[in-house]
């Protein structure tokens, strides 16, 4: 056989390998992440107290809202600071709508989403024109002026009737949870599932058209453009997809803490998210949950231990400026990394040593 037949036999006689560790290495990572959400499901509420079953709760829901932003900034290259004000409105309108109804809680979840993606597209228009600090000062401006109409409306008015209002502030219900979760640690399990559910919806686009057209805006817009992506249309996509699970994620913050009001949603709880999503990791999926036990954990451990939580605004700041300057993937790209690197050095040394004692006499 002559050389070149021998080269072009060779491809078919060894396919490659490749696409099979490929498939193998996403099995393998499915059923770890399988694994761990039946452990988080099942096994974590028998081991937690109640505090901790609803810090872990609020993670679970902070992690959805850190997902939303992470779309934005991560995927999009778009800064928004109103991510704390979409939240309250979908929490608003789940009140609501609990309030005033007796629709299921899985359609006020999703009529949440869908009233909280029509208002949020709305305020992503100005991203069609504005990009960097512009679209995060005109987001923070929403943000402010929606937390006033908020409070203006007596948020939550636990009155009769869709608008009702409770003047008086006295008797005013506490909100409704789904039937198949009245306790805690089963409304724990139930936004859990929720929050996978939307983590799901999002990666579904990420690995589609619209993940790849938001890539390919985020590195170069004119070059976008210049390959025939419609710019225009993929913003609003993502302003939509951040707005709806933000607003799914307001719903199910609703019936976790039960009672509501205005002062629970403050403006400069936007720019805290911004710093935990980037210290999470913006970039990646894992990120918003490293993102949500920033959030709400490890306050919750600070709390429990005496310590005021206040005193993360300046460990987030200092998060900030190290992500900024070392990590620019976040703790979720760096820490195995750096564990990584460890562990090399570490056998390094422990080759060395015993090297060293081997030679001795």
């Amino acid at each position: 056989m002559s050389t070149a037949e021998l080269q072009s036999a060779t491809p078919l006689a060894t396919p490659p390998s490749a696409p099979r560790r490929v498939e193998r290495a996403d099995l393998v990572r499915t059923m770890v992440i399988a694994v761990l959400l039946v452990f988080v499901l099942i096994g974590l509420p028998q081991m937690l107290s109640v505090y901790y079953i609803d810090s872990m709760t609020q993670v679970a829901i902070y992690s959805v809202v850190a997902l939303g932003l992470g779309v934005l900034v991560g995927r999009v290259g778009l800064i928004s600071l109103g991510q704390a004000a979409v939240l309250a409105i979908g929490a608003w309108v789940a009140a609501r709508l609990l309030f005033a109804t007796s629709l299921p809680y899985e359609v006020v979840l999703l009529a949440s989403g869908v009233i909280t993606m029509v208002l949020g597209t709305l305020v992503g228009l100005p991203a069609l024109r504005m990009r960097g600090l512009y679209l995060a000062l005109i987001t923070l401006m929403l943000a402010g002026a929606i937390t006033v109409a908020l409070a203006s409306l007596n948020f939550p008015n636990g009155g009769h009737g869709f608008s009702g209002y409770n003047g008086t502030f006295v008797h005013i219900p506490s909100l409704r949870r789904p039937g198949i979760a009245t306790t805690d640690p089963a409304y724990f399990r139930y936004s859990v599932i929720v929050a996978a559910l939307m983590f799901l919806l999002v990666l579904a686009h990420v690995r589609t058209r619209p993940g790849r057209a938001w890539a390919a805006i985020r590195q170069s817009e004119p070059a976008a453009l210049a390959a025939g992506i419609n710019t225009t249309l993929y913003k609003l996509w993502a302003f939509a997809l951040a707005s709806f699970i933000t607003g799914v994620a307001g719903g199910v913050l609703a019936g976790a803490v039960r009672y509501l009001y205005s002062i629970d949603f403050q403006t400069q709880d936007s720019i805290t998210l911004l710093a935990v999503v980037l210290m999470g990791g913006a970039y990646s999926i894992w990120g918003a949950i490293v993102a949500g036990l920033l959030l709400q954990l490890l306050p919750a451990i600070l709390n429990n231990a005496g310590v005021s939580p206040d005193w993360l605004i300046i460990l987030f700041g200092i998060g900030v400026l190290q992500v900024l300057t070392t990590a620019p993937r976040g703790i979720v790209d760096q820490l195995p990394r750096d564990i990584s690197r460890l562990g090399r050095r570490l056998g390094g040394l422990t080759r060395r040593s015993a090297a060293s004692h081997g030679e001795a006499p």
